[in-house]
Parts: C-alpha cells; structure tokens; sequence
C-alpha cells in the first residue's frame, strides 16, 4: 500500500488523460493561456464559469494532489531543459543591457537592469491580503494552522527533503 492509499482513501493513484493534459497544456502555455482556457483544451466540459472552477479544482492539492504533483514535475523539467538558474538569469540580462548601452537605448538598458534588481531581490513587490491577524491567534491555534497547512499539503512535501537542512534544501516552484 503506498503513502497516497494510506493518507487518503477513495482517491485515484494515477491520473486521468485528461488531467494529465490538463496539466501539460497548462505548464507549457504559461502566461500565455488562462487555467479554464487550458481546461477547456484539455476536454473538460462546461461554460467558463464551470472551466475555471474545474481549473481551480485541479490546480489544489487538496482535491487533486496526483495533479498538483504532476504540474510541479512538469516545471521542474521545464527549467532544467531550458536551463533557467538564477546566475544564468543575472547574466543574460546583464548581456542585455550591456548590448542596449552599445546601441544607446537606455530605456532598455534601465529595463534590464532593473529585472536584475528583480531577480536579485533588491525590488521586492509585496501584496499582502490578510483575512485575521496572525498576531490574535493563540500558540496552540497558531500550530493547528501550521499543521492543517503541512497536512493538506503533504503529499507534495517531499519525505527525503524533511530530513535536510535548510541550506541543504532546494527552492520548489511555485504553482499557480
């Protein structure tokens, strides 16, 4: 019996064709397609209201884990193909500018040295939408949030990277 029968019973151990699609056209039409766009694509069926819900659906790893798993999988593999690491980035970009300079477009060159800052932390975008403070919350209510947090998400938390360092861990992509 494997950790997904015993966590949760009743839930398929493998996913359909069309989740399966689903998730593919979603990774590789990133930005380019809505979530209900790549659900309809995919063969779900219904108006747009029904897609998008159905997208969202697919997209939890509280009603769909095996799917959420699979659409991280599929980023993962998309970044070691095309090869995106975080000093390649800066150095591209940098190349970027540098070439913008040369040819005297300095809105470019500010463009691009800008998404370096980005990329590097210096500009940090924040938008935060809070619903209760975290700051009301008792310690034992605060751990019941982090537990059901941890829990709902379990499946998708790797049991080798728990027994790693924090240094030691790698950053996971973040799903949308």
């Amino acid at each position: 019996m494997n950790e997904l029968e015993k966590k949760k019973p009743g839930l398929p151990t493998r996913l359909t064709p069309m989740q399966r699609k689903f998730a593919e056209i979603l990774v590789f039409n990133e930005g380019h397609k809505f979530a209900y766009e790549c659900a309809k694509e995919a063969g779900y069926e219904g108006d747009n209201a029904t897609l998008r819900k159905k997208a969202s659906e697919l997209q939890n790893p509280k009603y769909y884990p095996l799917v959420v798993k699979h659409i991280g999988e599929l980023r993962e593999e998309n970044y070691k193909k095309h090869n995106i690491s975080f000093g390649g980035h800066l150095t591209e970009l940098a190349k970027i500018r540098d070439e913008a300079i040369k040819s005297k477009s300095y809105s470019a060159a500010t463009n691009a040295e800008k998404a370096r800052g980005a990329v590097g932390g210096l500009y940090i975008e924040q938008k935060i939408i809070r619903t209760g403070k975290i700051e009301d919350l008792s310690e034992d209510e605060l751990k019941e949030r982090i537990n059901t947090i941890v829990s709902d998400n379990s499946l998708l938390l790797d049991k080798k990277e728990e027994n790693k360092t924090p240094q030691e861990k790698k950053p996971k992509p973040i799903l949308s």
